[in-house]
């Protein structure tokens, strides 16, 4: 053998055992350490009692999710279990961390048991994930942002996880990376792209290093590639996976790219322009998937409160599993959206920190300007002008009450101290 293919085999062995190296991970005091283990709130008692507990054998991954529901409905489903399409629950035991919006983290299953999260899951030829990993969920959606303080939230606790059970940065993924489907109508073959859960999350903030430079399981054959998770995580150009509009149909936003195998699901809900809603499973015989008009939300994890969607008019409401974000998706935490919470205060979106805590029946305007007080010479005309008794001009009364201007009968009553709100674009 020459020695320049000698040369050539030996540089290639070394950058292929660079890339199998372990990153460094982000390092945090002990101090930080055990600020944030004193900081986590016990949930193991809320378990599922019928949820079998049985030790991991070993531990070598980390898996990173997005839970694609609010805090209260997280928590729920991680302990007591999820709805399945049959009608049955599971019995619990779907993570074994839950980071809130705000950063508070929850431990659900003690770090030794194995926890129900993974799914159907391979890495590397290696299946059934949930038996050698530790389940992380993000409060949030995988079409929405992660906030600042989940990414440090989670990044000391997947520091001290990485120590451990002594894992590199490379053994840090995501449930979008790890999950793959059977055959369907848009894969002939195994592929990935069951879940979308996490593709949002960005490593670096969390403190990790790069992830894989390609998915090993499409490398061999075993699985097909899903075209947007490939550009996300694999691409030589990186994509930013929030790049389409959030949860909204378009050419290239199909209900597969945000649904994954929930598009036809009984719980996922499509939101038309018109105001009509379909769940997945109603789709196929009354729309056909081919007609799905653009500009279409969907929605995951409606399992109740659906007729709360269906409300007409600007005015909508936070309650159950309708969550802010299920209201006005990327718009959520705009100035422009505004909170009239229970207790009669009123925020924009851009005043709000803390998402988990946002109170049931919390009710939403979006893409508005205000308020302006009513008094004796700053009538409701002289706010809105002719727009004065439109649907879309919205009065707030001293007594929490919320109304449309065609809904208002007699102006000349309307209470001193009514404040008005104006859609944005006048």
């Amino acid at each position: 053998m020459s020695l320049n293919k000698r040369f050539i085999i030996v540089t290639f062995l070394f950058i292929s055992l660079f890339l199998e190296l372990p990153s460094v991970s982000c390092a945090y005091t002990r101090a930080e350490h055990n600020k944030f283990q004193r900081s986590i709130v016990d949930f193991r008692s809320r378990l599922n009692p019928k949820y079998l507990k049985v030790k991991r054998q070993k531990t070598k991954y980390i898996i990173v999710h997005t839970s694609e529901l609010g805090l209260k409905y997280t928590l729920r489903v991680v302990s007591k279990g999820k709805h399945l399409r049959s009608g049955h629950r599971t019995d619990g035991g779907h993570a074994h961390y839950v980071i809130g919006r705000n950063g508070r983290t929850y431990r659900i299953l003690d770090k030794k048991y194995i926890a129900d999260h993974a799914g159907l899951s391979m890495w590397r030829g290696e299946t059934d994930l949930s038996k050698t990993s530790i389940g992380i969920e993000l409060v949030g959606y995988h079409y929405g942002s992660i906030t600042d303080q989940q990414y440090r939230s989670a990044g000391i606790l997947i520091d001290i996880l990485q120590g451990v059970y002594n894992l590199n940065d490379q053994l840090v993924l995501t449930h979008s990376q790890v999950a793959y489907g059977l055959p369907n109508r848009w894969f002939r073959k195994n592929h990935r792209g069951r879940k979308r859960c996490a593709k949002n999350f960005v490593r670096a903030k969390a403190g990790l290093g790069p992830s894989w430079m390609y998915d090993p399981d499409v490398r061999t054959g075993r699985l097909l590639a899903d075209a947007q998770l490939s550009k996300v995580f694999y691409g030589r150009h990186k994509v930013d996976p929030l790049a389409d509009q959030a949860n909204v149909i378009s050419k290239r936003n199909t209900a597969w790219a945000i649904a994954g195998e929930d598009f036809d699901s009984t719980t996922t809900v499509y939101k038309f322009p018109n105001g009509r809603l379909y769940t997945g499973d109603q789709i196929a015989d009354k729309v056909g998937w081919n007609h799905i008009p653009a500009n279409t939300v969907v929605m995951l994890n409606q399992e109740s409160d659906i007729k709360l969607l269906q409300e007409e008019g600007p005015i909508k409401t936070v309650s159950g599993g309708i969550t802010a974000w299920s209201l006005a998706g990327p718009s959520y935490n705009r100035k422009t959206t505004i909170y009239f919470l229970p207790s009669g205060r009123i925020k924009p979106g851009s005043m709000i920190s803390d998402w988990d805590d946002l109170p049931a029946k919390t009710r939403v305007i979006i893409g508005y300007k205000g308020p302006y007080r009513l008094h004796k010479k700053q009538t409701a005309f002289r706010i809105a002008g002719v727009k004065y008794k439109d649907q879309k001009t919205i009065y707030y009364l001293p007594s929490k009450k919320l109304l449309s201007g065609n809904k208002i009968k007699d102006f000349s009553q309307l209470p001193v101290g009514t404040f008005v709100f104006l859609p944005a674009t006048l």
